[in-house]
C-alpha cells in the first residue's frame, strides 16, 4: 500500500523585547543563571503580572504578515502542569480566545509554490531551564535556571497541510526569514530563540481520514527536523504494515543515533486544567492599533524578491539569495545607487562577499561597504584594473577596510592598457614561443588561451586582457 504523510507543525519564537512579558527583568542570552529574575516570574505569592505592551505589538506584526484575522478581545489564561523549571506551577498561555486565527504562510519547495496555513498565533511566557549532569560518585546531579522564566514567547500553530520532511524545512525557513524581516525574533535556533515541535501521522493515500498523530521535540535545527520526520515516517509506516497500531504519545528526537524514542503519552488540553487568568484583564485591540502597526511593516520577502526580479531584471535565483536577509537586500540597493550594474554587483555579492560573512544580517559590519564595493567596480569599469587584480584589492580591502583606489596606488596594481608597450611585450612572448606559434597557425587554435596566459604571467596579471587579445589576435593572424 502507498502511504501519505500529514504534518503540522507547532513554532514557538522568542520575541525581542529587552523586558520579560509581565515584569521587567532583561531577556539578555547567557547571564549568570537566577540572576534575571523578580518575585513576579518567579511566581511568588501576593504578585501581579502586568502584560507588555511591546509584546503585542511584535505578534500583531507577524499576525499582519501572515494573513491572520486579529481578534480585537483575547484572553490569557493559565495552563497548569508540574515541573521543576516552572515555579508558579502553571504557565501563562493562551488558549480559547488567542490573538490571532486563520492565516498562511506561502512556502516554496523544489519550485513550486504552496499555501500552508496557519491555525493560530497566541502569546505565552517561557519556562526555565533544566540543566542535567552525569558522571562522579552519584549518578549525577540537575540544576535549575529561572533566567527563561517569562520570556516572552509566540506560538505559531500550523494545520496539518505539510506533506513532507522537505515541505516542512522550507516552511520552517521562510517563517524564521519572516520573523527576521519582521524584527520580532533572531531566529536563534541553537540559543533558543526558535523552537519547533512536529505533529505527524501516516495514512494510506487518498485516505481522508486522519491517522494518530504523535508528537516529536527537542529539534533544534531545520535539518534535525526533516531527519527525525524521515524517521517517524518510516517508523509508523512499519508499524502500520506488522498490523501494530499507532499510539498518540511524545517522542524525543535522539539526532546522535537517528531515531526517536517514546517519551510519555500525549496529553489532551483537559488534562493541564485551562482557566482565564484573573490576574490579567482580557487584552482590547483598537483598530486604530492594528493600522499603526500595519503602516510600519517592511517590505516582507516574497514582495521584494518579486520587485528585485522586475525592477533590476535578477535572474530568480539571484533574487532569492539576495532578498534572505533584509541587511543583505539594503546592502545591494545601496551598491546599485552608486554603481548601476545590478547584475554584475549580484555576481560579486554572492561569489566575493557571501564568501566572506558567516551571517549575512550582520553584513552591516563588513569592512566592505557598499561604497567600497561600488568604487572597485567603477576601476574594472574604466580599465584601471582587471577583473582578476580586482579579487587580490577586495581580499586587502577585506583585510584593512581600506578604499580600493588606495590599494591600487600603494601597490602599484594600475592596468596596463598602452598599446605600443602591450605589443612589445607580446612579441617577445611569441618569439620566445616560436613552435607553439607554428602550431597555432597549422590549427591548433586552443594555444590562444596559452599565450593570453604568458603574455598576463610577463606583466604580473596587470595587463589589460581586452587589449592583449586584440593584439594576439592580429599578431597571430599576419
Amino acid at each position: 500500500m502507498e502511504y501519505e504523510a500529514v504534518i503540522g507543525l507547532e513554532v514557538h519564537a522568542q520575541l525581542l523585547t529587552k523586558s520579560k512579558i509581565f515584569c521587567s527583568c532583561s531577556t539578555e542570552f547567557g547571564k549568570e543563571p537566577n540572576h534575571q529574575t523578580c518575585p513576579i516570574c518567579l511566581g511568588m505569592p501576593g504578585v501581579l503580572p502586568v502584560l507588555n505592551k511591546r509584546v503585542v505589538d511584535l505578534t500583531i506584526r507577524l499576525a499582519l504578515a501572515t494573513h491572520c484575522e486579529i481578534a480585537r478581545y483575547s484572553q490569557f489564561a493559565r495552563k497548569n502542569y508540574f515541573y521543576p523549571d516552572l515555579p508558579k506551577g502553571y504557565q501563562i498561555s493562551q488558549y480559547e480566545l488567542p490573538i490571532a486565527r486563520n492565516g498562511y504562510i506561502e512556502s516554496e519547495t523544489n519550485g513550486k509554490s504552496k499555501k500552508i496555513r496557519i491555525n493560530r498565533i497566541h502569546m505565552e511566557e517561557d519556562a526555565g531551564k533544566l540543566l542535567h549532569e552525569i558522571g562522579g560518585k552519584k549518578t549525577g546531579s540537575s540544576y535549575v535556571d529561572f533566567n527563561r522564566t517569562g520570556i516572552p514567547l509566540i506560538e505559531i500553530v500550523s494545520e496539518p497541510d505539510i506533506s513532507s520532511p522537505e515541505e516542512a524545512g522550507e516552511y520552517l525557513r521562510t517563517l524564521r526569514m519572516l520573523l527576521q524581516y519582521l524584527d520580532v525574533c533572531d531566529g536563534n535556533m541553537e540559543q533558543g530563540s526558535l523552537r519547533c515541535d512536529a505533529n505527524i501521522s501516516v495514512r494510506q493515500k487518498g485516505d481522508s481520514k486522519m491517522g494518530v498523530k504523535v508528537e516529536l521535540k527537542n529539534m533544534n535545527s531545520f535539518r534535525h527536523v526533516m531527519r527525525a520526520l524521515e524517521y517517524e515516517i518510516k517508523r509508523q509506516i512499519t508499524a502500520l504494515e506488522e498490523g501494530e497500531s499507532i499510539i498518540q504519545e511524545t517522542r524525543l528526537w535522539d539526532p546522535s543515533k537517528g531515531i526517536t524514542s517514546s517519551m510519555r503519552t500525549k496529553e489532551e488540553a483537559h488534562d493541564y486544567r485551562y482557566f482565564p487568568d484573573p490576574d490579567l484583564v482580557p487584552l482590547i485591540i483598537e483598530e486604530d492599533w492594528i493600522e499603526k502597526i500595519r503602516r510600519d511593516l517592511p517590505e516582507l520577502p516574497r514582495q521584494k524578491r518579486e520587485r528585485f526580479i522586475s525592477q533590476y531584471s535578477l535572474p530568480d535565483y539571484d533574487a532569492k539569495i539576495l532578498t534572505s536577509s533584509r541587511q543583505l537586500a539594503d546592502y545591494f540597493e545601496k551598491c546599485v545607487k552608486l554603481f548601476n550594474q545590478p547584475k554584475i554587483i549580484s555576481n560579486w555579492i554572492m561569489a566575493e562577499v557571501l564568501r566572506e560573512i558567516d551571517d549575512p544580517r550582520e553584513i552591516d559590519k563588513f569592512p566592505v561597504t557598499p561604497s567600497h564595493l561600488a568604487e572597485l567596480l567603477k576601476l574594472i569599469e574604466k580599465g584601471t584594473i582587471s577583473g582578476k587584480i580586482a579579487k587580490s584589492v577586495f581580499e586587502e580591502m577585506v583585510n584593512t577596510g581600506k578604499m580600493p583606489d588606495e590599494i591600487v596606488k600603494e601597490k602599484g596594481l594600475i592596468q596596463m592598457s598602452d598599446e605600443g608597450q602591450l605589443s612589445t611585450i607580446i612579441d617577445e612572448v611569441l618569439k620566445k614561443n616560436s613552435t607553439q606559434v607554428e602550431e597555432y597557425k597549422k590549427g591548433k587554435t586552443k594555444l590562444f588561451g596559452f599565450f593570453v596566459g604568458e603574455v598576463m604571467k610577463a606583466t604580473k596579471g596587470k595587463a589589460n586582457p581586452k587589449i592583449v587579445n586584440e593584439i594576439l589576435k592580429k599578431r597571430l593572424s599576419s
